[in-house]
């Protein structure tokens, strides 16, 4: 069974295609990064499968039953846009409000329960207001993760933090996976982040769904290239050029694409009068899996 089917999802807004019959996938289990420049519909998406917009067109189905289902509704914990929380109230009372309106039985434990979740059992009683970024992020979490849904929908929520922040939320939805058995969709513009955590990937552009792909298969896709250094760089590059398909200078380093065999280019390079100072083996990463696979579509 997968955690969201999405056949042919179409929403318009003023005449124009927000989503023109989409088509998604999330196994359960998955942490789904969900990927798209600005206005390619990621956020639409995730509002039509939390409900909080009305489709033109198309199935969404949760657990295998329609997401209007009552019964499924109520498996469904969402961070868009932003938590919503009074800002002169703790975030104890915040996390409690919303544990009331949610008609929780016994809210404290399960406030302590998400606040351990999201490791801040030691500010519980200081004010939102007060809260870093990275803080009122983990807090809009735990009011999604309020009565133990299976799957949870998070529009950009590393956005805008540091290093630290992004660490511990990375830990945070891999133990949410792995410890509490919650699928999660997220979208994000930090693809280096995504990278870290992501099972599967979803990539959307102008309202359709382009390419969906594990991370295993995204692994076996992307290109090979081999990094390295001379003295020399131009001529490096010019010689290169007459053996190899694709030869680039970028960050520094000469890279040859489509291959993998450092000796046989250390030893061509020395034929020709270039001493290789610095070689390494690569692979593509998802951020510029991503820039080939739109240019690629860009072109067709």
């Amino acid at each position: 069974m997968n955690a969201i089917e999405i056949r042919d999802l179409s929403k318009s807004f003023r005449g124009l295609y927000a989503l023109d019959h989409l088509n998604m996938t999330v196994p359960v289990g998955a942490i789904y990064g969900f990927i798209g420049e600005n206005g390619s519909g990621k956020s639409t998406t995730e509002k039509l499968i939390c409900g909080h917009l009305v489709p033109d067109g198309g199935s969404i189905k949760l657990f295998g039953k329609d997401y209007k289902d009552a019964g499924v509704r109520v498996r469904v914990g969402a961070l868009i846009e932003n938590a919503g929380c009074f800002p002169n109230s703790s975030v104890w009372n915040n996390l409690m409000m919303q544990a009331i309106n949610l008609n929780l039985q016994n809210p404290q434990k399960e406030i302590d329960r998400v606040l351990q979740i999201v490791r801040m059992e030691d500010s519980a009683r200081i004010k939102f207001k007060s809260c870093s970024l990275g803080m009122k992020q983990r807090i809009g979490i735990a009011m999604a993760l309020l009565g133990d849904p299976a799957l949870l929908i998070l529009d950009e929520p590393i956005n805008g933090l540091d290093t630290d922040g992004m660490r511990i939320m990375r830990e945070i939805l891999v133990d949410i996976t792995k410890n509490y058995g919650c699928t999660v969709v997220i979208s994000s513009h930090i693809l280096g982040e995504l990278e870290k955590i992501a099972t599967h990937y979803g990539i959307i552009r102008q309202g359709k769904m382009i390419q969906e792909l594990s991370a295993a298969e995204m692994e076996s896709r992307a290109r090979v290239f081999v990094s390295l250094k001379t003295e020399d760089m131009q001529g490096a590059k010019n010689v290169l050029r007459g053996k190899f398909d694709k030869v680039k200078e970028e960050d520094g380093y000469l890279r040859v694409y489509d291959v993998d065999d450092t000796e046989s280019i250390v030893g061509y390079l020395l034929q020709n009068g270039h001493v290789v100072s610095e070689i390494q083996k690569n692979k593509i990463g998802l951020e510029e899996y991503y820039v080939e696979l739109m240019a690629k579509k860009g072109n067709a």
